[in-house]
């Protein structure tokens, strides 16, 4: 059927959302939409050893024109469905290696599949899923069976664009919680008329980590090592020594010494920001019940996870930029 000269009229005479934007008073500053929570598992199954990686898929995309939110036309919109679908059928065509590789192949399909698609946001979440090790002589790995690990959680972002920079990789370990009985102190703080904490030269010293670092170059990099890297490298800051451990004065120089470190090692990380709650362990208090518990007490504490004190630092090489 052929279209009508009306309704050829309306397509050139219709008001774009450009000439829209231009007679407002206002302006969008920001827009993506897209689909989260996506949850894929993918089995690569090559030989009796089989592996495994089970995400959770977060796609955003932003496009070069204002009308589907200005004038309610859709026809540049990739529907959410649609970008479902693109996880799992990409998942299918070229596996998943790695949280940020899988990331990096969808948020550079977008970009190749849809001209008019200007960015493309991917957040994968992996879950944390080990070989189970069967007891034996020789500690052997599981081919096909896996324990359900939540000791961190490994997740990135990554953002690809048309325009420069072409595309941002960050990677981060979230939810380490760790705990050392002594070896930390904190003293020699400000003393003054808002003060009641006490110096305390022996403590418990106990955080959750939270952390994130920009790759500067992705090429030929192996992110899950590199991931366990930088988790390697916290914990040995943290706890040092399997037999004496490691002297920590303050949260503050144990965060350095492991942000400083990653930079150290890897030199493919521009930048690392790392977050360190202190989840406190307060002695309890005995002096009261002597005749019940006599003595002095440093073995009960008691958790206090409310209020906490928090220590954030953000270390990058110099002259060099930054999304974190």
């Amino acid at each position: 059927m052929f279209p009508s000269p009306l309704q050829n009229y309306t397509k050139l005479n219709a008001p774009t959302a450009f000439s829209h934007e231009q007679q407002s008073p206002y302006e969008i500053v920001s827009k993506s939409y897209g689909k989260d929570a996506v949850k894929v598992l993918h089995v690569n199954r090559r030989g009796p050893v089989h592996t495994i990686q089970e995400l959770e898929v977060g796609t955003h995309l932003k496009l070069n024109s204002n009308k589907d939110y200005v004038l309610g036309v859709n026809s540049d919109v990739v529907a959410t469905d649609s970008q479902k679908n693109t996880v799992y059928l990409l998942a299918k065509k070229y596996g998943v290696e790695s949280p940020e590789k899988f990331a990096l192949i969808v948020g550079n399909h977008f970009l190749s599949k849809y001209a008019h698609v200007e960015e493309a946001h991917v957040h994968v979440e992996a879950y944390p899923w080990q070989r189970i090790h069967q007891k034996n002589q020789q500690s052997q790995p599981h081919n096909h069976a896996f324990l359900f690990s939540p000791t961190a959680e490994h997740y990135c972002d990554v953002i690809v664009r048309r325009q420069a920079p072409k595309q941002t990789v960050i990677s981060g370990i979230r939810g380490l919680r760790v705990l050392k009985t002594t070896q930390s102190s904190f003293v020699n703080f400000v003393d003054d008329e808002y003060r009641s904490l006490a110096d305390q030269s022996d403590r418990i010293f106990s955080t959750v980590v939270e952390c994130a670092w920009e790759y500067s170059c992705t090429k030929s990099v192996d992110f899950l090592s590199v991931w366990q890297t930088v988790k390697d490298i916290i914990l040995k800051n943290f706890a040092g020594d399997p037999n004496v451990g490691i002297y920590s004065p303050s949260v503050q120089n144990t965060l350095y010494l492991s942000e400083k470190d990653v930079l150290d090692v890897v030199p493919q990380v521009a930048v690392i920001t790392m977050t360190m709650p202190n989840k406190h362990y307060f002695t309890f208090d005995t002096k009261p019940f002597q005749q019940v518990a006599p003595g002095e007490n440093n073995e009960v504490f008691i958790p206090t996870d409310k209020p906490h004190g928090t220590i954030h630092a953000v270390l990058g090489r110099k002259d060099l930029k930054s999304h974190l």
